[in-house]
């Protein structure tokens, strides 16, 4: 009747931990750094676990700490489930505070396409409070500390949950002013103007740089690579709407601009780009009802969104 109890008896957590620090830097001082305890604390852990397990789990050399065999063998699975444990704490602070939805995107796509709608979901759920976090660095989703993730890539994501939201575009873009003063009928006539970069870090060999842009579409005599260059998306579109130049200008995120009449796209000549939009999440992360509440939103958003758009481009003969 106690096999079960027995089975799942388990040696000191305090003393795993100072093993998996230890095993990790190959030194107790490091780890009882890491730890905040002293060297000698760790040292009397792992006594204690190898008291336990009746092994000796360190080989002591003139040139430092080697791990045994044994010691080597179950280490992948014990860092491993340090991982499922910090996972577990995390869905446990999540569901006790389950106002908090945790959310990270680029801040181009936070900005331009994200902020904007972010109003009607929290219309749809008052009992959800939106932490949003932009920034150019991706974050580690496995820590825990985020719910979601919009990102924008080639959708492959090892270890996460992957949901494709939207493709991309690029396409010129000039503001109504401007054009109104310097005429942009033809690709050649962007030799009267200055040409806006998007110089953002996507790593997409597919999307066009200006050269590539006027390379492709015969025109010679404009310098493609002239003209200011911007280090975010919506930068370069904040260029155009301002007047400075003409931005070849990710479809997806200068649309509401050009609904507004900010801008305007008078050479109606759309370049499908392979990357594309993804919300991505640890498994752990869907099942918090948070979670499923943006997913369901950002999933209609999205599709109401292509869709406008195919409509636009369409009607437009792109």
């Amino acid at each position: 009747m106690d096999r079960p109890q027995e089975r799942r008896r388990l040696p000191p957590l305090n003393a795993l931990r100072a093993f998996e620090a230890a095993a990790r830097h190959l030194n107790f001082s490091r780890a009882a750094d890491e730890l905040s305890v002293t060297p000698g604390a760790v040292s009397q852990q792992i006594q204690n676990l190898e008291d336990y397990v009746g092994a000796a789990l360190f080989k002591r050399t003139p040139k430092g700490l080697l791990l045994t065999d044994a010691a080597q063998t179950a280490l992948p699975a014990l860092r491993e489930a340090f991982d499922r444990l910090a996972e577990a704490a995390s869905l446990l602070t999540a569901a006790v505070d389950g106002r908090r939805l945790t959310i990270t995107a680029a801040p181009s796509f936070a900005a331009k396409w994200l902020v904007p709608r972010l109003g009607k979901f929290e219309q749809a759920h008052p009992q959800v409070d939106v932490w949003l976090s932009a920034g150019l660095e991706l974050v580690d989703l496995t820590a825990g500390e985020v719910d979601v993730a919009i990102r924008y890539g080639a959708g492959r994501y090892p270890g996460l949950e992957v949901r494709r939201l939207m493709s991309e575009t690029v396409i010129p873009v000039i503001s109504p002013e401007l054009l109104a003063q310097t005429p942009l009928s033809s690709p050649e006539d962007l030799s009267s103007h200055v040409l806006l970069h998007d110089g953002s870090p996507d790593l997409d060999d597919s999307c066009p740089d200006w050269s590539m842009w006027l390379a492709a579409r015969g025109v010679k005599g404009v310098d493609g690579m002239r003209g200011p260059r911007f280090n975010q998306s919506s930068l370069v579109i904040e260029a155009a709407v301002n007047g400075r130049g003409v931005a070849l200008a990710k479809q997806t995120l200068a649309q509401a601009d050009l609904e507004a009449g900010r801008l305007v796209a008078p050479l109606q000549i759309a370049t499908a780009v392979d990357f594309a939009y993804y919300l991505v999440h640890p498994k752990a992360k869907g099942r918090l009802p948070q979670v499923k509440a943006f997913i369901s939103w950002i999933e209609a958003e999205a599709q109401a969104h292509e869709d406008a758009l195919r409509a636009i481009n369409n009607g437009a003969g792109i």
